[in-house]
């Protein structure tokens, strides 16, 4: 019976490595399957990722689009329906957010949105919170704290 303690592999799928540079005899000495000169012969050489051998390479070539905003303000989004799941009457901050897996460590800032229906009181403390999301938390008898 074959278990983890007496596998092998298979005859002939494994072979030995190339031993250089010992000896004519081994069929690898002397230039150890280098050749003789040239630019892969040398010590440390190799073709560079993305290099196209002197042709312009493609991420030079195409052309570039659009434009990044370093300044960008980056909001986790929450919907009124997710602040269900939370006990009435609690706080919602980033805080108690991440405890109840709502949003992820990498967050940093938090907008609530109205979507959904809202039935428990809370008291909010994020980032932003959209009118709509705010009429619905207010008309359930909670309060946004402006932060």
């Amino acid at each position: 019976m074959i278990n983890l303690s007496n596998l092998s592999p298979s005859p002939g799928s494994r072979k030995p490595k190339k031993r250089l540079g010992r000896g004519h005899g081994t069929g690898h000495g002397k230039t150890s399957g280098r050749g003789h000169k040239g630019y892969k012969a040398r010590s440390g050489s190799g073709v560079k990722p993305g290099f196209e051998g002197g042709q312009m390479p493609i991420q030079r070539r195409l052309p570039k689009r659009g434009f990044n905003n370093v300044f960008r303000n980056e909001y986790a989004i929450v919907n009124v329906r997710d602040l269900q799941k939370m006990r009435s009457g609690s706080r919602v901050n980033r805080e108690s957010l991440l405890k109840h897996g709502l949003i992820s460590a990498a967050d940093t800032q938090v907008k609530i949105l109205g979507d959904g229906e809202l039935t428990k009181k809370f008291t909010v403390e994020v980032d932003k919170v959209s009118k709509s999301a705010q009429q619905k938390i207010e008309s359930a008898g909670g309060s946004v704290v402006a932060s």
